[in-house]
Protein backbone atom coordinates (compact mmCIF):
# COMPACT_ATOMS: atom_id res chain seq x y z
CA UNK A 1 0.00 0.00 0.00
CA UNK A 2 1.28 3.17 -0.83
CA UNK A 3 2.38 5.90 1.68
CA UNK A 4 0.45 8.83 2.70
CA UNK A 5 2.05 11.97 1.35
CA UNK A 6 1.98 15.32 3.47
CA UNK A 7 2.66 18.50 1.40
CA UNK A 8 3.50 22.02 3.05
CA UNK A 9 2.06 24.08 0.25
CA UNK A 10 1.19 27.72 -0.74
CA UNK A 11 4.60 28.15 -1.23
CA UNK A 12 2.76 29.58 -3.88
CA UNK A 13 0.19 27.86 -4.73
CA UNK A 14 0.64 27.52 -8.39
CA UNK A 15 3.44 25.66 -7.76
CA UNK A 16 1.17 23.42 -5.06
CA UNK A 17 -1.17 22.62 -8.29
CA UNK A 18 1.75 21.80 -10.25
CA UNK A 19 3.13 19.26 -7.91
CA UNK A 20 -0.43 18.15 -7.39
CA UNK A 21 -1.22 17.20 -10.63
CA UNK A 22 2.60 15.68 -11.27
CA UNK A 23 1.91 13.29 -8.44
CA UNK A 24 -1.45 12.03 -9.48
CA UNK A 25 -0.13 11.93 -12.91
CA UNK A 26 2.77 9.69 -11.45
CA UNK A 27 0.69 6.92 -10.42
CA UNK A 28 -2.23 6.64 -12.98
CA UNK A 29 0.86 5.85 -15.72
CA UNK A 30 2.49 3.64 -12.88
CA UNK A 31 -0.13 1.94 -12.08
CA UNK A 32 -2.59 2.16 -15.64
CA UNK A 33 -5.40 3.18 -13.45
CA UNK A 34 -6.89 5.68 -11.73
CA UNK A 35 -5.30 4.96 -8.33
CA UNK A 36 -3.49 7.05 -6.56
CA UNK A 37 -1.83 7.54 -3.12
CA UNK A 38 -3.65 10.13 -0.52
CA UNK A 39 -1.68 13.75 -0.01
CA UNK A 40 -2.81 15.81 2.88
CA UNK A 41 -1.77 19.54 1.76
CA UNK A 42 -1.47 22.42 4.35
CA UNK A 43 -1.44 25.25 2.73
CA UNK A 44 0.33 28.14 4.13
CA UNK A 45 0.25 31.75 3.60
CA UNK A 46 3.66 32.32 1.05
CA UNK A 47 3.87 36.28 2.31
CA UNK A 48 4.76 35.29 5.88
CA UNK A 49 7.39 32.96 4.61
CA UNK A 50 9.34 36.18 2.67
CA UNK A 51 9.02 37.99 5.92
CA UNK A 52 10.20 35.76 8.00
CA UNK A 53 13.37 35.04 5.58
CA UNK A 54 13.55 38.86 5.08
CA UNK A 55 13.68 39.34 8.47
CA UNK A 56 16.35 36.63 9.24
CA UNK A 57 14.19 35.00 11.83
CA UNK A 58 14.89 31.57 11.29
CA UNK A 59 13.80 29.75 14.53
CA UNK A 60 10.95 31.25 14.26
CA UNK A 61 10.69 30.11 10.23
CA UNK A 62 11.77 26.34 11.83
CA UNK A 63 9.13 26.51 14.56
CA UNK A 64 6.65 27.43 11.85
CA UNK A 65 7.14 24.85 9.30
CA UNK A 66 7.39 21.96 11.95
CA UNK A 67 4.23 22.88 13.53
CA UNK A 68 2.42 22.73 9.87
CA UNK A 69 4.91 19.12 9.44
CA UNK A 70 3.13 18.08 13.02
CA UNK A 71 -0.61 19.12 11.24
CA UNK A 72 0.49 16.70 8.70
CA UNK A 73 1.22 13.82 11.15
CA UNK A 74 -1.93 14.45 12.99
CA UNK A 75 -4.32 14.31 9.53
CA UNK A 76 -2.17 11.03 8.69
CA UNK A 77 0.31 11.48 6.47
CA UNK A 78 3.55 9.18 6.55
CA UNK A 79 6.38 11.34 5.54
CA UNK A 80 6.16 15.38 4.09
CA UNK A 81 7.95 17.43 1.92
CA UNK A 82 8.12 21.18 1.48
CA UNK A 83 7.10 22.37 -1.98
CA UNK A 84 9.21 25.06 -2.40
CA UNK A 85 12.91 26.09 -2.57
CA UNK A 86 13.47 28.91 -0.27
CA UNK A 87 12.21 26.97 2.79
CA UNK A 88 15.20 24.81 2.18
CA UNK A 89 17.16 27.52 3.91
CA UNK A 90 16.65 25.96 7.22
CA UNK A 91 15.73 22.59 6.28
CA UNK A 92 18.72 20.59 8.23
CA UNK A 93 17.03 22.59 11.33
CA UNK A 94 13.67 21.41 10.29
CA UNK A 95 14.86 18.17 9.53
CA UNK A 96 15.83 17.69 13.10
CA UNK A 97 12.64 18.66 14.49
CA UNK A 98 10.45 17.02 12.44
CA UNK A 99 8.44 14.26 13.70
CA UNK A 100 7.99 12.86 9.91
CA UNK A 101 10.58 11.71 7.26
CA UNK A 102 11.19 14.47 5.21
CA UNK A 103 12.06 14.52 1.35
CA UNK A 104 14.76 17.32 0.16
CA UNK A 105 13.93 19.29 -2.75
CA UNK A 106 18.01 19.95 -2.63
CA UNK A 107 18.84 16.47 -2.48
CA UNK A 108 17.03 15.18 -4.78
CA UNK A 109 17.96 17.72 -7.69
CA UNK A 110 21.71 17.19 -6.59
CA UNK A 111 21.23 13.32 -7.29
CA UNK A 112 19.70 14.64 -10.83
CA UNK A 113 22.19 16.62 -11.52
CA UNK A 114 24.88 13.53 -10.69
CA UNK A 115 23.05 11.40 -12.74
CA UNK A 116 23.17 13.57 -15.99
CA UNK A 117 26.57 14.73 -15.40
CA UNK A 118 26.98 17.97 -15.00
CA UNK A 119 29.68 19.64 -12.75
CA UNK A 120 28.94 23.52 -12.74
CA UNK A 121 25.39 24.77 -12.74
CA UNK A 122 23.61 28.00 -12.52
CA UNK A 123 21.13 28.73 -10.11
CA UNK A 124 17.67 30.77 -10.57
CA UNK A 125 15.42 31.91 -8.01
CA UNK A 126 13.86 33.98 -5.12
CA UNK A 127 16.58 36.44 -4.14
CA UNK A 128 16.72 34.78 -0.57
CA UNK A 129 17.35 30.84 -2.74
CA UNK A 130 20.21 32.83 -4.60
CA UNK A 131 21.81 34.93 -1.98
CA UNK A 132 21.65 31.79 0.67
CA UNK A 133 24.20 28.84 -0.40
CA UNK A 134 22.21 26.27 0.74
CA UNK A 135 22.62 24.68 -3.09
CA UNK A 136 25.89 25.26 -3.33
CA UNK A 137 27.25 24.31 0.03
CA UNK A 138 25.54 20.89 -0.62
CA UNK A 139 26.58 20.78 -4.19
CA UNK A 140 29.88 21.34 -3.57
CA UNK A 141 30.32 18.47 -0.71
CA UNK A 142 30.01 16.08 -4.54
CA UNK A 143 32.25 18.14 -6.66
CA UNK A 144 29.32 20.14 -8.14
CA UNK A 145 29.63 23.63 -8.49
CA UNK A 146 26.67 26.56 -8.33
CA UNK A 147 27.11 30.03 -9.61
CA UNK A 148 24.36 32.59 -9.74
CA UNK A 149 22.81 35.45 -11.35
CA UNK A 150 24.78 39.01 -11.17
CA UNK A 151 22.94 41.34 -8.74
CA UNK A 152 20.92 43.47 -11.60
CA UNK A 153 19.65 39.79 -13.02
CA UNK A 154 18.92 38.48 -9.57
CA UNK A 155 16.85 41.70 -8.86
CA UNK A 156 14.97 41.29 -12.36
CA UNK A 157 14.43 37.63 -10.88
CA UNK A 158 12.85 38.53 -7.85
CA UNK A 159 10.83 40.93 -8.60
CA UNK A 160 9.31 39.01 -11.49
CA UNK A 161 8.90 36.58 -9.24
CA UNK A 162 6.92 38.57 -7.01
CA UNK A 163 4.89 40.82 -8.84
CA UNK A 164 3.50 38.22 -11.44
CA UNK A 165 4.66 34.66 -11.18
CA UNK A 166 3.94 33.73 -7.82
CA UNK A 167 0.63 34.91 -8.69
CA UNK A 168 -0.23 33.04 -11.85
CA UNK A 169 1.17 36.09 -14.27
CA UNK A 170 2.62 34.18 -17.22
CA UNK A 171 3.67 36.80 -19.89
CA UNK A 172 6.43 36.28 -22.67
CA UNK A 173 8.07 39.35 -22.13
CA UNK A 174 9.05 37.81 -19.08
CA UNK A 175 9.79 34.76 -20.27
CA UNK A 176 12.16 36.13 -22.60
CA UNK A 177 13.66 38.39 -19.85
CA UNK A 178 14.53 35.13 -18.03
CA UNK A 179 15.84 32.93 -21.26
CA UNK A 180 18.15 36.41 -21.78
CA UNK A 181 19.73 35.92 -17.93
CA UNK A 182 20.22 32.58 -18.54
CA UNK A 183 21.52 32.92 -21.94
CA UNK A 184 24.30 35.55 -20.55
CA UNK A 185 25.10 32.86 -17.82
CA UNK A 186 25.72 29.81 -20.43
CA UNK A 187 28.16 32.02 -21.88
CA UNK A 188 29.44 34.06 -19.11
CA UNK A 189 29.62 30.98 -16.28
CA UNK A 190 30.32 28.49 -18.93
CA UNK A 191 27.68 26.53 -16.85
CA UNK A 192 26.51 22.80 -17.72
CA UNK A 193 22.51 23.33 -16.86
CA UNK A 194 20.33 25.85 -15.10
CA UNK A 195 18.66 25.03 -11.82
CA UNK A 196 15.04 26.47 -11.80
CA UNK A 197 15.41 26.45 -7.62
CA UNK A 198 11.84 28.06 -7.72
CA UNK A 199 8.94 25.68 -8.15
CA UNK A 200 7.25 28.33 -9.94
CA UNK A 201 9.51 29.09 -12.70
CA UNK A 202 8.57 25.81 -14.73
CA UNK A 203 5.30 26.98 -14.87
CA UNK A 204 7.12 30.10 -17.32
CA UNK A 205 10.39 28.31 -18.51
CA UNK A 206 8.75 25.39 -19.34
CA UNK A 207 10.62 24.36 -22.16
CA UNK A 208 15.08 24.66 -22.29
CA UNK A 209 16.78 26.08 -25.40
CA UNK A 210 18.38 24.01 -27.56
CA UNK A 211 22.23 25.40 -25.72
CA UNK A 212 21.32 24.44 -22.41
CA UNK A 213 19.52 22.56 -19.81
CA UNK A 214 17.03 23.23 -17.20
CA UNK A 215 16.61 21.40 -13.61
CA UNK A 216 12.92 21.42 -13.30
CA UNK A 217 13.18 20.95 -9.46
CA UNK A 218 9.97 20.79 -9.24
CA UNK A 219 9.68 17.62 -11.71
CA UNK A 220 12.44 16.33 -9.51
CA UNK A 221 11.04 16.42 -6.05
CA UNK A 222 8.16 15.33 -7.44
CA UNK A 223 9.77 12.14 -8.83
CA UNK A 224 11.34 11.83 -5.53
CA UNK A 225 8.54 11.84 -3.52
CA UNK A 226 6.35 8.98 -5.31
CA UNK A 227 9.18 6.61 -5.57
CA UNK A 228 9.56 6.90 -1.72
CA UNK A 229 5.62 7.07 -1.22
CA UNK A 230 5.58 3.88 -3.50
CA UNK A 231 8.47 1.76 -1.75
CA UNK A 232 7.19 -1.40 -0.44
CA UNK A 233 4.18 -1.31 -1.91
Amino acid sequence: MDKTIGMIGGLGPEATIDYYKRIVDFFHERNQSLSSPEIVICSVDISRLFRLVDEQRWNSLVEWLVEKIVSLKNAGADFAAISANTPHIVFDQIQAQSPLPLISIVDATLESAKAKGFTRLGLLGTRFTMQSNFFGERFAKENVAVVVPNDDEQSLIHEKLVNEIELGIFTEPTRQQLLTIVENMRVRENIDAIILGCTELPLILNEAPAEISFLNTTAIHVEAICRYCAQGA
